[in-house]
C-alpha cells in the first residue's frame, strides 16, 4: 500500500525517481537538500515508492494533535530539538534491532539555511555499523532518488568531502536555500595544527 501511495504522491508533484534504491537492508538515509516543507513528503514518497521500510525524524511540533497519530503511523519519530539527548542511542537501537529499516534524516535540521549539518546521521551509522545512503531532491529537474551508499570512516573530512561532491549539483525544491554540507566537527579538525 505504501508503494502505491508513494508513486501517487510523486506523480502528483510530477517527480521522477532516479538512481538505484539501496540494497542494504538497514541503513541511515540522508534526505537533502531540505529547502521546503514538501521535501519531507517527497522524500518519504521516494522511500515508499522504492519499497523501503522507512522511519523518519521530525520536529516534535509536527506530532501535536491528530496529525501526530498519523505521522507516527507513517513511521515518524518526534525529535525535541531543544533536548535531543538519547536520540542517537535510540536510533542506534532501532538500526541494531531491525532486519530491514531505513532511518531517514534531514541533517540540515530545519528549513532555514544551516551553517552546519547535524552529525546524528554519522553517529548513528557508526554506532550501529550500517551504511549511509545519500538520497536527494532536485527541483529544477523534478527528480529525486538515490546516490552512493557510503560507510562512515574515522576520517570525518574525507566522508564529508564525498557527501559534498554528491550534493554539489543538487538544488532542492527551492533553489538557493541549500548550504554546503559541513559538520561542526570539521571546524575543529581545520583548527588543529599540522
Amino acid at each position: 500500500m505504501k508503494a502505491i501511495v508513494g508513486r501517487f504522491v510523486l506523480g502528483m508533484f510530477r517527480y521522477t525517481v532516479v538512481g538505484e534504491a539501496p540494497r542494504c537492508p538497514v541503513c541511515v538515509m540522508i534526505g537533502a537538500p531540505h529547502t521546503a516543507n514538501r521535501d519531507f513528503v517527497l522524500t518519504i514518497a521516494i522511500a515508499w515508492a522504492s519499497d523501503l521500510d522507512a522511519v523518519w525524524l521530525g520536529k516534535r511540533e509536527m506530532f501535536v494533535g491528530p496529525a501526530g497519530w498519523i505521522f507516527r503511523k507513517m513511521g515518524g519519530v518526534p525529535v525535541d530539538r531543544q533536548n535531543p539527548e538519547g536520540l542517537v542511542g535510540s536510533m542506534i537501537g532501532v538500526a541494531s534491532s531491525s532486519s530491514r529499516v531505513a532511518i531517514l534524516m534531514a541533517p540540515e535540521g530545519s528549513l532555514a539555511t544551516a551553517t552546519y549539518w547535524k552529525s546524528g546521521f554519522r553517529r548513528i551509522a557508526r554506532g550501529a555499523d550500517v551504511p549511509v545512503v545519500l538520497s536527494f531532491l532536485d527541483g529544477p529537474t523534478r527528480t529525486g532518488g538515490f546516490g552512493p551508499t557510503l560507510s562512515m570512516s574515522d576520517d570525518v573530512g574525507a566522508d564529508m568531502d564525498a557527501i559534498r561532491a554528491f550534493y554539489a549539483d543538487k538544488h532542492g525544491v527551492k533553489r538557493g536555500r541549500f548550504a554546503v554540507p559541513r559538520l561542526r566537527e570539521e571546524e575543529s579538525l581545520d583548527a588543529t595544527p599540522s
